[in-house]
């Protein structure tokens, strides 16, 4: 920087104390008007000497002195001048040098509450993450729970309840970090990482753990996933149901077998009974409920595969089930009634008559039962009774499927109409038009509906305003499957595909697995989906899996045509 003494006045009380002559021996002389400029490198040192010299240490202790009395104004003043009298070079070393000072760490300055309130309006988690990478502070805010609840709810990511949360109180060596309140929700593996070198320890989950293993998942389910278990049998048979919860995996088949899986694809029983085609599976914790052509219930338990009770009574084949609770189970007939059933004792509670056909549907919410038959009509029961609320009545052909939230039902039928009635009053609300053929796979939940059809169709709805607002061209023969989340919706046809839409926007994300024959039944779970299809006469079971690398055994990714576990059952297996 070029620094030029001068006598001159700053302000009309106060003047600058005359410079010195850095290249003279000699101590500095004053001097009546202003010396020539002399140019100090960066290091402090003169032209003529390697060292700083005797007269720019007097000059800066001179200057401190003088700085500090002046002024905001003669500061500014003061600068001008300087940078009047620098050249290029001293500028650029001055920009370089200011603008760092002039910034600020807004977190050091900003209250904690508002801080978090910025963090809020940021939806990239990348951008979160390389943000907490700064400075230890903002990897302490960006650790609030806060910050990552909010973003969970963005990515409509289930809320975690309050036994898998942890509240870390304030140490005393967070206390050294300004703004930081007393009692704030951080991730525990953060703290134990920053300040205790002692091994970590198992925590529940905080809410930035829960986001990063969702948004995996999430990531996995666009174009990973991994085949955990694939089963093939050489049973000549239909898939007629298929049953998935926490535990077990349960596959009925119309060659009167029950083949129950554990949850990692593990088969652990084969279940003998039905001598039959089986026709209808409903499971409820460790109890399995079945029903088939053999015209009897079964009810099973998955621990052992014991069967603990035989039902007789129906006249005809079994066609679905529903369990109220642990005790009451619901079987509907094609001899056009329905039965309540105690599975403890075996004994059929009450008989459920009104239909003039086949019962081919049933949906159970609390005390009320619903039922689609093939006489056109849905009827309301309340289970505890046996009495008939309502017979809702408006289909031109048969009712194939139905969905029922306790306040809505949703009816699906052959004369290819989707009806929507109200559960109290048993009053038709809307009636949706746009299928072409049969409407036999039905899923609601909240305000939408997703129906799928004989024609290859997939379509959502909003039940406030009863319009469809997604059509999707889905599959090149009938929807034989379909389950939707609030993210995905997975949908298998007889086309041999099961594929994978993005729920917002309808748009198509990824087929799983490679192409079958044709597909049975897709159910899945948040990490999970079950896949039951035909090929070259076989049946085929696969289980992939979209958990985070680490969580569970490493298998190969997956990839069309690969097959990671292939455990091909013969005949004799399963007898």
């Amino acid at each position: 920087m070029l620094i030029a003494p001068t006598s001159a006045y700053l302000g009309r009380d106060r003047a600058v104390t005359p410079t010195a002559d850095f290249d003279a021996a000699s101590p500095p002389t004053p001097a009546p008007s202003p010396t020539p400029s002399y140019r100090v490198s960066q290091n402090g040192d003169s032209r003529s000497s390697n060292t700083p010299g005797e007269g720019l240490r007097q000059l800066i202790t001179t200057f401190d002195k003088v700085y500090s009395r002046l002024s905001h104004e003669h500061k500014q003043r003061f600068f001008d001048h300087i940078l009047s009298k620098s050249h290029h070079q001293e500028l650029s070393y001055l920009s370089e040098a200011v603008v760092p000072l002039l910034k600020r760490d807004p977190f050091r300055v900003l209250p904690y509450e508002i801080s978090l309130r910025i963090l809020s309006y940021v939806d990239d988690p990348k951008t979160l993450g390389k943000a907490s990478q700064v400075s230890r502070l903002w990897h302490l805010i960006l650790s609030d729970d806060q910050t990552w609840k909010t973003l969970c709810e963005r990515h409509q990511y289930r809320r975690l309840s309050a036994a898998q949360r942890i509240t870390y109180r304030q140490s005393s060596r967070l206390a050294s970090i300004p703004n930081v309140p007393e009692n704030m929700e951080v991730d525990s593996n953060v703290l134990e990482s920053m300040y205790d070198p002692e091994p970590l320890r198992q925590v529940p989950l905080s809410y930035r753990s829960h986001f990063k293993h969702q948004y995996l998942v999430d990531a996995a389910w666009n174009k990973g996933g991994r085949l955990a278990a694939k089963h093939v049998t050489s049973d000549q048979a239909v898939v007629t149901s298929l049953e998935m919860n926490g535990r077990y995996i349960v596959v009925a088949l119309d060659n009167s077998r029950i083949y129950v899986f554990a949850e990692d694809g593990r088969l652990i029983h084969t279940l003998f009974g039905h001598v039959m085609g089986v026709w209808a599976i409903t499971v409820l914790g460790d109890t399995l409920v079945s029903g088939g052509c053999d015209r009897d219930v079964r009810v099973w338990n998955l621990k052992t595969g014991e069967c603990l009770q035989i039902l007789r009574g129906h006249s005809s084949t079994v066609r679905c089930l529903k369990m109220v609770d642990e005790r009451t189970a619901i079987s509907g007939s094609r001899d056009n009634t329905l039965r309540v059933w105690d599975i403890r004792s075996g004994v059929c509670l009450r008989e459920l008559i009104g239909h003039d056909l086949s019962v081919r549907c049933i949906e159970v919410v609390g005390d009320i039962c619903v039922s689609g038959s093939y006489d056109f009509k849905a009827k309301v029961w309340r289970i505890s009774t046996g009495e008939c609320l309502h017979t809702l009545e408006g289909h031109y052909s048969q009712i194939y499927s139905l969905a029922f939230d306790g306040k809505r039902i949703a009816t699906g039928s052959l004369d290819t109409s989707v009806r929507i009635w109200d559960a109290a009053t048993g009053n038709l609300i809307f009636v949706l038009q746009g299928h072409t053929s049969l409407v036999g796979q039905l899923q609601m939940k909240d305000n939408t509906l997703v129906t799928g059809g004989s024609d290859g169709a997939i379509r959502v709805w909003d039940l406030e305003q009863g319009a469809c607002t997604q059509r999707l061209a889905a599959h090149d023969g009938s929807v034989t499957s379909l389950q939707f989340s609030d993210n995905r919706i997975v949908s298998g046809g007889s086309d041999g595909r099961v594929r994978v839409w993005d729920m917002a926007s309808g748009q198509y994300i990824r087929d799983l697995s490679q192409a079958f024959d044709s597909v049975w039944r897709v159910a899945f779970k948040e990490e999970k989906v079950v896949i039951l299809a035909s090929q070259r006469r076989q049946i085929h079971m696969e289980l992939i899996s979209f958990s985070p690398k680490g969580e569970e055994k490493e298998v190969d990714p997956l990839e069309d045509g690969v097959v990671v576990e292939d455990i091909v059952m013969e005949e004799d297996e399963f007898k």
